[in-house]
């Protein structure tokens, strides 16, 4: 029994002649997360923050202070466009730079206190958008779909070699 479940967990779900876009988990999951991030996008206009400029705050609020490169890592957006976009946050009053007591070469960036504020909106309006798309889902239906998502992630770098 236990040889029959390996088999049937190695089963290829897709085959690239028959393959159909629309079927395929991973266009699905694209669609959820647009459908998604417009929701949270358009949520987030309450605050007076675009796409891109909650994503930082929230992170600064979570994680406390970091650099520019770390954000932009975390992010995955080049450093010029990271750059750009910390320039739009600190001339609004919400982000600020510090250099670093023991490496001048280094700056923080921090919250301000309007900055501690807005953040502090955003994991409601997360909470409300997921809370939105889950409304028909029982609470063990909720559970299995978050576990069955963690299992793809497992497989994903597993599968390629790709590191974490």
């Amino acid at each position: 029994m236990a040889s029959s479940s390996k088999a049937q967990r190695a089963k290829r779900f897709y085959d690239g002649a028959s393959y159909v876009a629309g079927d395929s988990v991973g266009y699905l999951l694209n669609q959820v997360m647009t459908s998604m991030r417009r929701q949270v996008e358009q949520a987030m206009t309450a605050h007076d923050l675009t796409a891109a400029q909650w994503y930082p705050l929230w992170k600064l609020k979570r994680d406390g202070p970091c650099t520019a490169q770390e954000l932009a890592r975390d992010m995955d957006i080049d450093a010029g466009a990271m750059t750009r976009l910390i320039d739009r946050l600190a001339a609004k009053g919400l982000v600020q730079r510090l250099r670093c007591d023991t490496d001048r070469r280094r700056v923080m960036l921090t919250l301000t206190a309007a900055g501690e504020a807005v953040a502090g909106h955003v994991p409601q309006v997360l909470a409300d958008v997921n809370n939105a798309y889950l409304r028909d889902f029982s609470r063990d239906e909720w559970q299995q779909l978050k576990d069955l998502l963690r299992r793809m992630l497992a497989n994903g770098p597993a599968r390629t070699g790709a590191r974490r």
